[in-house]
C-alpha cells in the first residue's frame, strides 16, 4: 500500500513538471494560435495567473480580430478573480469602451464599479480610490437603472459615503484634540455641508460648540466678545438639532461660563465708555 502511495505522488509530480514544462514551451515558442488556446484552457481551468501571461503575449497579435474581445473580457475577469482589483478595473472600463455593443456590456460595467468598491482601501487612508469608486457606481446605476445588481450597487456607494465621512469626521476631530481650534471649525463646517444628514452630525455640532467655545476662551480681548457669541451660536445650533443630546449637560455648563464672561465684558465695556 505505501509503494502504491509513493508511485502515485511520483506519477503526480512527473505529471506537474511535465505540464510545467509543456506550458513554457507554449508560452516562449508557442504560435499566437497555441497560445491562445492554452490561455483559455488555463483560464477555464481557473489558472488565472498563467492565463494572463499567455493573454498579454498574444494580444498585439489578435488586436483588432473577433477574438479580441473574448481576450480582453477575460483578462479583466482574471484579474478581478485574483483580487487585483485596481488591474480589474482597468480592464474592465478599457472593455466597456471598446466593445459598447457586447452582450456583457452591462456585466463588465457593474464588475469595474465592483473592482473600484473592491479596491476602497481603510478610511484612514488615502480615499482616492473611494472616489473611483461611488462615481463608476453611480455611473452603472444611472446607466443601467433596471439592473439587478442595482442594489447591492447602491449599499456600495452608501458604505462608501460613509467611510468619506467618518474620514472628515476624524480629520476635523483630530484639528480639535491639537487645539488647532479654527482649522476644527472650518473641518467641522465643510463635513455638515458635504455630507448633510451625516450620522455624525450630533458629534459634530458638539465638538464645533467646544472649538468655538475654547477659540473663544483663549482669545485676546478684542477678538473674544465676537468669538464668544459664536459659540453661544452654535450652541444654540446643537440644542435645536439634538435637544436630547447625551452632550448637553457638559455643554450647558460651559455655555453658562461662556455668558458670564460675555456679561463680565460687557459691563467692563459699560464702565470703560463711562471713564
Amino acid at each position: 500500500m505505501q509503494k502504491i502511495k509513493i508511485y502515485i505522488f511520483i506519477l503526480l509530480i512527473a505529471v506537474g513538471v511535465s505540464s510545467c514544462s509543456e506550458y513554457q514551451k507554449v508560452l516562449n515558442k508557442g504560435t499566437a494560435e497555441k497560445q491562445y488556446e492554452m490561455a483559455t484552457k488555463l483560464y477555464e481551468s481557473q489558472k488565472y495567473n498563467k492565463a494572463i501571461q499567455l493573454f498579454e503575449k498574444i494580444t498585439p497579435s489578435y488586436r483588432g480580430k473577433p477574438q479580441m474581445e473574448r481576450i480582453q473580457y477575460m483578462v479583466a475577469q482574471a484579474h478581478y478573480n485574483t483580487k487585483q482589483y485596481t488591474l480589474a478595473a482597468y480592464y474592465f472600463d478599457k472593455f466597456v469602451k471598446n466593445y459598447p455593443k457586447s452582450s456583457k456590456i452591462e456585466e463588465a460595467a457593474y464588475l469595474s464599479a465592483h473592482s473600484y468598491y473592491s479596491a476602497s482601501p481603510l478610511f484612514s487612508l488615502d480615499q482616492k480610490d473611494t472616489y473611483e469608486a461611488i462615481t463608476a457606481l453611480q455611473n452603472f446605476i444611472f446607466k443601467y437603472p433596471n439592473s439587478p445588481n442595482i442594489a447591492d450597487a447602491n449599499k456600495y456607494v452608501k458604505e462608501l459615503t460613509g467611510k468619506l465621512e467618518k474620514k472628515s469626521f476624524e480629520i476635523a476631530r483630530q484639528y480639535y484634540h491639537t487645539m488647532d481650534y479654527i482649522a476644527a471649525i472650518v473641518a467641522f463646517d465643510n463635513l455638515l455641508s458635504d455630507y448633510l444628514g451625516t450620522s455624525f452630525k450630533e458629534e459634530a455640532l458638539y465638538f464645533k460648540f467646544k472649538s468655538a467655545y475654547e477659540l473663544a476662551i483663549k482669545s485676546y480681548f478684542t477678538k473674544k466678545e465676537e468669538r464668544l457669541n459664536e459659540a453661544v451660536k452654535m450652541h444654540e445650533r446643537l440644542k435645536r438639532s439634538f435637544p436630547n443630546s447625551k452632550y448637553l449637560e457638559e455643554t450647558e455648563k460651559l455655555l453658562t461660563n461662556a455668558t458670564e464672561e460675555l456679561n463680565s465684558l460687557t459691563t467692563l465695556k459699560t464702565e470703560t465708555n463711562g471713564l
